[in-house]
């Protein structure tokens, strides 16, 4: 997804790396319930009693779109953008079998051009990702915070024990289809192409989430927002804004098979030195890996990408953590678009075939 620009001190991901935070958004609906009053008195239960309150002011601030688009005082590039949404929804039910329900019916209006931040957090010393349990969505390995001073403690407190961390901020989440999610500002500063696909990208998790798999979960909307949207350009005649996509999406499958290959790098390089006493030898092994990676990353695969800037191989953050974050979004993307071409192209039963073949895996 395209970030919206951070206020400072917080770096973009890097540039055209379209993290999207999805299934965290769930915790919101619980911390409205019960589950967050019997665990008030906890970590997660005071987290949770946060996060409603911060979704309760987003919500609190919704205006329905239609309103929007019919009121003369909306600018003209604001109400394509809305009327884009509406359009991008309507597709995503009526021709890829998305339950919309009432979600991005609604828009709010950020008083901050950062939605929420998102920590991830890694060893040092091995691919082992720091995970975080919620009630429903299970554990997960990130988190979410609508508050800067919050999430720079939670990083502070990863970082003193040792491990790698990752904050990045992120436009938009999903709540799965439990509240009215609105479309939110920050996501209209995103391009058409990004609008459309951050539309069908949360939308796909109304349709299916399954607990406890966030790889499994992010990486297949981000295989059903990029092609849905590059299907709903393509209905509508704008073969620029679909090829567009398309061009985003070669991207995104270049990059996953890169850091695929750089994790299984790491994992062979840790696993040569085993135990307590091999921690300064894979230290020096990950060095050595994240070295051969920012070579690969300037010399070859960057010059590959067309969509992201050229300083993305060489300023691109190389750690654990980072690592962990982006195979998220970007595992098995090419195995995804197998099952698309066998299905002829036809998307909507691509996305039942994704999940009816995971569903009998688990």
């Amino acid at each position: 997804m395209a970030l919206a620009r951070p206020a400072k001190p917080f770096p973009l991901a890097g540039a055209g790396m379209r993290l999207r935070w999805g299934s965290i958004g769930v915790a919101l609906l619980i911390a409205c319930g019960g589950a967050a009053l019997l665990t008030a008195g906890t970590r997660t239960g005071r987290y949770l009693v946060r996060a409603a309150w911060a979704e309760g002011r987003i919500l609190r601030a919704r205006r329905a779109i239609t309103d929007i688009v019919r009121d003369p005082k909306t600018d003209a590039v604001m109400r394509g953008k809305l009327e884009l949404v509406l359009a991008a929804r309507a597709f995503a039910a009526d021709s890829l079998g998305l339950p919309t329900r009432d979600a991005f019916t609604k828009f709010t209006q950020l008083r901050s051009d950062t939605l929420v931040l998102v920590l991830s957090g890694a060893a040092r010393d091995t691919l082992a990702a720091v995970t975080w349990w919620f009630p429903v969505v299970g554990r997960v390995p990130y988190k979410g915070f609508f508050g800067v001073k919050e999430a720079q403690r939670e990083e502070a407190r990863l970082r003193g024990r040792g491990f790698d961390t990752y904050l990045r901020p992120a436009p938009a989440f999903s709540t799965l289809g439990f509240f009215n999610d609105p479309l939110l500002s920050t996501t209209l500063r995103a391009d058409s192409a990004d609008v459309a696909n951050t539309v069908v990208h949360e939308l796909t998790h109304n349709r299916y989430y399954a607990s406890g798999a966030a790889a499994f979960n992010e990486s297949f909307a981000n295989f059903v927002g990029a092609r849905g949207a590059a299907a709903f350009f393509r209905a509508r005649g704008d073969t620029v804004n679909a090829e567009r996509c398309d061009r985003r999406w070669e991207d995104e499958k270049r990059l996953g098979e890169f850091w695929t290959r750089v994790a299984d790098s790491l994992e062979a390089a840790y696993a040569v030195h085993p135990g307590a006493a091999g921690r300064a030898s894979r230290l020096e092994a990950r060095d050595s890996v994240y070295a051969w990676a920012r070579r690969q990353l300037v010399d070859s695969v960057g010059p590959q990408l067309v969509t992201y800037p050229p300083v993305y191989a060489s300023r691109t953050r190389l750690d654990n953590a980072a690592l962990l974050a982006r195979r998220v979004y970007m595992t098995d993307l090419a195995a995804f678009d197998s099952v698309w071409v066998r299905e002829g192209h036809d998307l909507r039963r691509a996305i039942a075939r994704v999940i009816a073949d995971h569903r009998a895996s688990r």
